[in-house]
């Protein structure tokens, strides 16, 4: 049987100033949301955080930026986070952008052992400068090394006490390959199952990447809400 953290405050309670985390999501779907709040609550300072985007000023990842607890964010873009941009600006946040599909890529080499790729993308643009380029079949590709992380907080919808795992609709975005790619993985969930009632078939993140789960409940904002005008 996995941890069961019967608090977010015990769920956090190893993570120190100066950790490498891997946070789940895309936008505001799929977030730690409750993690991320006790992260804040405990004030660690000077992390690096490898996630697609920095929430937005008030929410998720953005929480943390308004407080001043991340030192580095790894993402792919700055989305609707002004707080981010101003940080960005100042020079009081350093940002490494790194394409989409080439920060999905580092995270999932990372959690399989694989040290480095190449890829196209990024070749010819400010990313490549100064890095290392290698020619395939006459086409140039740019070097990109894995990303690991100290912990990995992630949400998913349900798991068994096992720790096997399974992510509803788009919340799988970066969860899955960031819950394999962290020394340590703390899962917030929906729902903890007994050991049994899940289908094997649809474990998306087994229980061997898994080392702490807690359930929460979550508040799920959206990050634009659009509606049909009349």
């Amino acid at each position: 049987m996995k941890k069961i953290f019967t608090s977010f405050e015990e769920a956090v309670a190893e993570i120190k100033d100066a950790m490498t985390l891997m946070v789940g999501g895309f936008g505001l779907v799929g977030i730690p949301e409750n993690l991320i709040k006790a992260l804040r609550d405990k004030n660690v300072k000077d992390l690096t955080v490898i996630s697609n985007n920095c929430g937005v000023d008030d929410w998720g990842l953005g929480l943390l930026l308004n407080n001043k607890q991340i030192k580095k964010m790894v993402s792919s873009y700055v989305g609707e986070n002004k707080e981010f941009e101003r940080q960005v600006l100042s020079g009081e946040l350093e940002v490494q952008l790194t394409p989409q599909g080439s920060l999905a890529e580092k995270i999932r080499a990372g959690g399989a052992g694989i040290p480095a790729f190449y890829t196209p993308a990024g070749v010819g643009t400010p990313i490549a400068e100064g890095r290392e380029t290698r020619e395939f079949n006459g086409k140039e590709y740019l070097l990109e090394e894995a990303l690991t992380a100290d912990f990995s907080l992630i949400k998913a919808w349900k798991a068994d006490k096992l720790g096997n795992v399974i992510y509803r609709k788009t919340a799988q975005n970066f969860n899955p390959i960031m819950a394999a790619a962290g020394k340590v993985t703390i899962v917030e969930v929906e729902e903890i199952v007994e050991v049994g009632e899940l289908d094997p078939d649809a474990i998306h993140t087994p229980s061997i990447y898994v080392q702490g789960l807690i359930v929460g409940e979550h508040e799920k904002r959206i990050e634009r809400l659009t509606v049909k005008s009349k």
